[in-house]
Formats: structure tokens, sequence, C-alpha cells
């Protein structure tokens, strides 16, 4: 079986065309610029194909499609010998809202929920549901997953995922701590229970997915039941651009002193804001590490802060938890940055976490860099959100 799993954004398309067999990556690329000029980088993972990388018209997001079905079917750059071979496509969603707990079918009453979802998402789901839209009109009847960002979040408990507002602001309008990264925190943590040797079950982790977005997850026998993304992606850690949780009053201040409107507040709080803000250098951590190390004081205080937020917030997930057997690291910081790893696990000195520095060192694939001996296991494990869309999609049409 192979499931062609599609990530759309506003004006690019990500994907990749798995063999389920094997769970091998048959090809990837990357559609940009849609609706602009179009680029189109393919790249062929079998067969020793040559690499497609060039400008390619893409008025909507259906031409885009067109394209990559183009190439994954072509003669000098395909993996598959006609579209027949793609048995689904899995898409990968941002939010389901309260709608939606797990992976689902697509059909005309999905993409119905889907629309009502929009409010909550107005930056991701238009543009995930266009790419739906798009692979309905080029592929016709294959059949189609979403899989939701939102979803693995489901299961946190009233007590986490309320605010202490009006309560009709829940009832009447959705108003809820919903969470993000859900695929990415739900592979780890199974990957992590794997490592262990353990059933998931037993496990009390907490998965920390750091990167440009970051967000941290406390999971309890294998379901959250806790995180620090909220309403939207821009609470919890401090991060790349976003500010992370912040007192509501500042942006009453910050507004009336200099006359912004909410758009524009909105605009600098996820934009402007974050490591960005503090250091005044870059929302990059390789840049921050860099300038940190050439004596750059804002930015040394910017990871300063987003280490302690770290520590912090998986802290207090170990309270809500009532203990935590392995900590897991994972994205584009989690994965690559020694240095923040090492920075972070200092604050776990309490839980009888100590770090293997030679382990620590290495990147690119899964591993335990604490010690032996360490109390609380840490590991380092790159996430796999696109497998999770694969293999959800394999379940529900297999």
């Amino acid at each position: 079986m192979k499931i062609l799993v599609i990530n759309a954004g506003s004006s690019s398309l990500k994907y990749q065309l798995i063999d389920m067999e094997t769970e091998s990556v048959l090809a990837k690329g990357l559609c940009e610029r849609i609706g602009i000029d179009g680029h189109l980088k393919h790249t062929p993972l079998i067969g020793g194909k040559p690499v497609f990388d060039e400008d390619l018209a893409m008025p909507t997001h259906s031409e885009a499609i067109a394209a990559v079905i183009d190439k994954l079917t072509s003669a000098e750059y395909g993996v598959v010998a006609s579209m027949k071979e793609i048995d689904a496509v899995g898409h990968r969603v941002v939010h389901g809202g309260e709608k939606f707990a797990s992976s689902v079918k697509i059909d005309d009453a999905v993409m119905a929920a889907l629309e009502e979802c929009i409010p909550f998402a107005p930056l991701h789901n238009p543009a995930n549901i266009t790419g739906i839209e798009a692979c309905r009109k080029v592929m016709g009847d294959v059949p189609m997953v979403a899989v939701f960002d939102t979803a693995f979040h489901q299961t946190m408990p009233g007590k986490a995922y309320m605010y202490a507002i009006p309560y009709e602001y829940y009832q009447n309008d959705g108003i809820r701590r919903y969470g993000f990264h859900g695929t990415s925190h739900r592979y780890v943590s199974a990957r992590c229970a794997e490592l262990m040797g353990k059933p998931i079950e037993e496990l009390k982790l907490i998965s920390c997915h750091m990167g440009n977005g970051s967000s941290i997850c406390a999971i309890d026998g294998g379901k959250c039941v806790d995180t620090s993304m909220g309403f939207t992606p821009l609470v919890g850690l401090p991060m790349g651009t976003r500010c992370g949780d912040l007192d509501s009053g500042v942006i009453q201040f910050i507004m009336n002193k200099y006359g912004i409107g909410i758009d524009e507040m909105l605009n600098i709080l996820n934009k402007k804001s974050g490591v960005l803000g503090v250091s005044g250098v870059s929302s990059d951590f390789r840049d921050l590490d860099a300038a940190a190390a050439e004596g750059n004081d804002r930015a040394q205080l910017a990871l300063d802060m987003f280490h302690y937020w770290v520590a912090k917030v998986a802290g207090s997930y170990v309270a809500a938890m009532n203990g935590v057997d392995a900590i897991i690291f994972t994205a584009g910081v989690g994965e690559n940055s020694k240095s923040s790893r090492a920075a972070i696990a200092e604050y776990f000195g309490y839980l009888g976490v100590t770090i293997d520095p030679e382990a620590n060192a290495k990147r690119g694939e899964d591993i335990m860099i604490s010690t032996p001996d360490s109390k609380v296991k840490v590991f380092v494990i790159p996430t796999n959100e696109e497998l999770v869309i694969a293999r959800d999609t394999k379940a529900i049409c297999g």
C-alpha cells in the first residue's frame, strides 16, 4: 500500500510518498510560492532518479497537486508507474476543535466540520482545506484521511484544558486549551516506550517539541494529560518569534500607550517576539548560539529564558503526573542542539538526571542521552509526523 502524505500551507505544499509495506519514503518534495510564480523541488529516493528543482507555474493548489502527481509518475523523476499505485492520501490538519479526537476518513460531513473549525485556526485550516479540495479535484475517488494536530490532546481532563473565565465562553464559543504538535508528541512518546521496552500504558513521559514553534506535553499511560500550547499556538514557551505566556494586561498597556490595534498587536506577539524579540538577533537558535559565543548578552538571555521555561513547564508536569519515567527532546532544536539539551537537563538534578556528554553530542538518531544510572531517562527522538499520518491513513483505509 502506497500513501501520499500532504501538508498544505497557504502558499506551499509539502509531500511524501510512503510505501507502507516497509514504511520507507519513496519520494518527497515541496511546492512553494503557489499563486505567485511557483517552484517545485521533487526528490526521488529510489531508483537513482534525478532531483527536479525548478520554477513551475502553480496558480492554485490544484496545479500544485497535478505537478506532484506528474513528477511521481513520470519516466524521468517518478517512483510509481501511474496514479493508480497511490492507494490513499493522508492530510495534516492543524485544528479539529472538539469534533475530532482521532483521525477520520474525509467525506462531505468532515469537510463541513473543518470549515466550522476555521475560526480556531484562521491561518492554517483554510490552507489545509484547500489542499484537501485540490487533491479531491485532481485524484477523484482516492480515499483520503484527515490527521489532526489537536486530536492527541483531546484526552486532557477539564482541569487542564479549561480557562478560568466565565464558563459560557466555553459553552458558547469553545474557548479552551486545545494544544498543538499532537502528531509529533504521539509519535515520539510511542517510540520512547519501544526504546524502553515497556508498555506505554505503564509510563509517565514528558515530550519536549522544541523548534521555531515549541510545546511540551505530559503523557501519562499513553494519553496527553496537559500541554503548554493553548487556544492558539501563541502561548506556553517563548519560541522563535512567538511570545509564549504573557500577562494580558501587558497587551492592553502596549496597545493604549502606542495606539496599536489588535491585529498589529497580534502580529507583534506572533512574529516579532519570542527569542527574536528578546535577542534582536534572530529567531534561529543557531544564530543565537553563535551570537552568545561572541558575547552578545541579549542572545544569551534569550537562550537562558527558553531553557528556563522548558525546565519550568516540564517540572510542573512532573508534579501533575506525580512522577516521570522519561523526558524526550524532539524537533529542530530538540534534535540538533546539544547545548540546549545540556542546559535544560541541568535543571533536572532533583530528578536524578545525569547526561552522557558523548551520547548527547550525537545527532539524527534515536538515542538515550542520560547515563545508565540516571533515575529519569532522557532521550533524543527525531520526530516523524508524516509516518504517523501514513499509519493512520493505512489503518482507516487499508
